[in-house]
């Protein structure tokens, strides 16, 4: 079975668009990278695919250059202690070599992002944990006289410099794992919190300053600052951690804003830092008595330090990327960056199980599932990690970074070079993620996924994920533009094109309620921008089923798109549309046939309160509606 593209030309007399493509010469085209699962092809280009005028059968996922979401700051991962300490037991030659493929826009991935930590953190070569500040057990530097960052100096800056020498458009983020132990509960690295003294919380802002200002002169600015990584993990297993509750980041917030405004305004602050929901295990670690803070962004958010905060940022350990959407309608006025997430694996995992587990997850749930949920930014953890996954001084012993170390020598691209590099080789800092349907979900129900940007050069960039185990033939519409392409089973796909086609402009239907003959209660799911959640009939189709959109007021448009989503065969088989002011009184609808999934009829130009699709055809098929929209 197979679903039907429509094309979207504007037109002022009454039509409908349902049949099969017309032949007309090619327009322009698109390039295509794919990764598969198998390995069998990596980042490997194929031979271009041309936009042609018309229809598809095919599902149909419809690009949108006239809706516009998040901006982007990039793509990435850290070079972590033991990042730097794999990259210098190369050779000089095949690390830059490596530092190319990571780096370099052209002849590699172009990752756009670092996280770096300041001082220690599991990923370590060390022996001991460290900061920039350590001194005897028991005494304590308030005038933080004995900062240095020459610990950096020796191997993670020089790699730094070198990252952003090949990328100059690379933006650095700074994290600290732990404060200086002198200013902890406990006077240690691992676990414990701030000393409760507004003493301490002023050498700790003063602290992080002259983090950035060090960097800085090193060649290094740091465009982002979160004061605490994970701040609600209380037991780190051997490894720096800090307990920070709210009322304490807010403190050394308030103070930190302010002087970093002075010295470096570049630099923006983000909060929490932490997992999309609180850890099970975080909350029972709680101290008795005290609030577990399962809304931590939102206080901190709310708090007087949120004038100093650009966003906030999460990792993936907890939760879903839903919750990012949820912060964002809270606080709409706040950027969303994701920052960490490993790859892992379980002991007997076979290098194929491995790559292929990694692959796909990090597709369907950072890929498109934080970009589609508002981030900013993806970043995985290690950049470089060697085949035992080290080296590191507690913390995770199965984590995997983007290219892998091998005992003879040997430098390995793991599955999370090729899911960032399907981004960061393609999508530019300064990017805006651009409408697109997509039918997939982060818990996999085996259908297509997409994310669309459009470049700052006005070029537009589709990232495409086959849930699926089995290959799945798909068109991609643009306007009246259309390709129709196959991927295989768990394949990645970047289309990039240079320029968009007119499109029409999309009518919001933010307030509308919908409302059906057979199943209302799901009605809602037909106009919620989801294609990954369908309203169905949930019986086979007969004349008279109808589905009714309230836009609440008169909105002008004059094009109607039915998406049934990727469910084959769902579609309305024959259909009636038509619109009224009082819901009441009725226009003479316009009729058709459906051939596929995707459906759009024109109208002429309407001003209307109401608009009722009407099954007017039998069929064994159910019939469903993942998106209703309307054009101008």
């Amino acid at each position: 079975m197979r679903t039907q593209a429509v094309a979207v030309a504007l037109a002022l007399a009454v039509t409908s668009l349902t049949g099969p493509a017309q032949a007309h010469p090619p327009t322009s085209t698109a390039r295509v990278w794919v990764t598969t699962p198998d390995r069998a092809e990596l980042l490997h280009e194929r031979a271009p695919v041309t936009f042609r005028r018309g229809a598809s059968d095919l599902t149909t996922i419809t690009v949108d250059p006239r809706t516009s979401y998040q901006s982007v700051d990039g793509f990435g991962a850290s070079i972590t202690d033991s990042s730097a300490n794999v990259f210098y037991r190369l050779s000089p030659a095949e690390r830059d070599k490596t530092m190319r493929a990571l780096f370099d826009p052209r002849h590699g991935i172009g990752v756009s992002f670092l996280r770096q930590p300041v001082g220690s953190s599991d990923f370590t070569a060390e022996t001991e944990h460290y900061t920039y500040n350590d001194v005897p057990a028991g005494q304590t530097d308030f005038g933080l006289r004995h900062f240095s960052i020459a610990h950096d100096e020796r191997q993670i800056l020089p790699l730094l410099r070198r990252a952003k020498q090949l990328n100059p458009a690379l933006k650095v983020m700074a994290t600290p794992w732990s404060p200086p132990a002198w200013m902890k509960t406990g006077d240690s690295l691992v676990g414990g919190r701030l000393k409760d003294d507004p003493a301490v919380y002023d050498a700790y802002a003063r602290y992080l300053v002259k983090f950035v200002q060090a960097y800085t002169r090193a060649g290094v600015p740091i465009d982002f600052l979160s004061i605490q990584n994970e701040p609600q993990n209380r037991n780190p297993s051997g490894y720096p951690g800090t307990d920070l509750p709210v009322r304490q980041a807010v403190a050394v917030i308030e103070r930190l804003g302010p002087l970093l405004r002075k010295v470096s305004p570049r630099t923006k602050i983000l909060g929490y830092d932490h997992n999309w929901t609180t850890h099970p295990a975080d909350i029972a670690s709680t101290p008795p008595g005290e609030d577990p803070e399962t809304d931590y962004p939102y206080k901190l958010l709310r708090s007087p330090a949120a004038r100093w905060l650009a966003g906030t940022a999460y990792h993936c350990y907890s939760g879903d990327p839903s919750k990012q959407t949820d912060l964002h309608e809270a606080f709409p006025s706040k950027g969303i960056w994701f920052t960490e997430c490993s790859g892992s694996h379980g002991p007997d995992d076979t290098p194929p199980q491995i790559f292929r587990g990694t692959l796909t997850w990090h597709a369907r749930t950072l890929m498109i599932g934080t970009t589609r949920n508002w981030a900013k930014s993806i970043v995985n953890w290690n950049i470089a990690l060697d085949s035992t996954s080290g080296p590191h001084l507690g913390g995770c012993d199965t984590c995997t970074g983007l290219v892998t170390l091998h005992p003879d020598g040997t430098v390995s691209k793991d599955a999370e070079y090729f899911t960032i590099g399907h981004l960061s080789k393609f999508v530019k800092p300064g990017a805006v993620r651009i409408g697109s349907t997509s039918y997939g979900t982060t818990g996999w129900n085996g259908q297509l996924m997409s994310v669309a940007f459009r470049n700052p050069d006005g070029s537009t960039a589709l990232l495409v994920h086959n849930e699926n185990d089995d290959p799945r033939s798909f068109a991609v519409a643009v306007g009246d533009r259309t390709f129709e392409y196959e991927l295989p089973g768990g394949a990645i796909a970047t289309f990039t094109w240079d320029r968009n086609p007119h499109t029409p402009d999309p009518v919001s239907l933010d307030g509308a309620t919908a409302t059906a003959s057979v199943n209302p209660a799901e009605a809602g799911l037909a106009i919620d921008a989801d294609g990954s959640t369908v309203w169905q009939s949930k019986q086979a189709q007969t004349p008279g089923q109808w589905l009714q959109v309230d836009l609440g007021s008169p909105r002008y448009f004059r094009k109607v798109a039915l998406d049934s989503g990727g469910q084959l065969g769902d579609y309305v088989n024959g259909w009636q549309v038509a619109t009224s002011n009082d819901g009441v009184h009725w226009s003479k609808p316009v009729t058709g046939r459906s051939t596929g999934q995707l459906t759009t009829v024109e109208l002429r130009p309407t001003k209307a309160r109401y608009l009722r699709v009407t099954s007017t055809a039998t069929s064994d098929h159910w019939w469903s509606l993942a998106d209703v929209r309307l054009y101008r």
